[in-house]
């Protein structure tokens, strides 16, 4: 039975003083997230505010396991990224 995992982020993005800087760092870290970890992933709030974003990843998987482990991943390299802080997340399965 196929699992579906989503991960949400809410960032904070401390270098963006313009929604055009935002859109940079956006569009990077989704289109890595989609090359890296063949998710799809698009920004899905804060579209109109330059220092913040929220960005929704989901993957489809055979099984929860595999979900968890991608969902895991994508999270540890949200975080990773220096441009942005994650100020909540979550993840659910279905």
């Amino acid at each position: 039975m196929a699992v579906v995992g989503v991960g949400r982020w809410v960032l904070h993005l401390p270098g963006c003083r313009s929604l055009k800087e935002k859109r940079s760092v956006v569009r990077g870290l989704r289109d890595r997230m989609i090359s890296r970890f063949h998710v799809s992933a698009s920004e899905t709030d804060h579209q109109d505010r330059a220092a913040m974003a929220e960005i929704t990843a989901a993957v489809a998987a055979p099984d929860r396991r595999h979900a968890e482990r991608v969902v895991t991943k994508l999270d540890a390299f949200v975080r990773s990224d220096p441009r942005a802080q994650v100020i909540e997340s979550e993840t659910a399965f279905f």
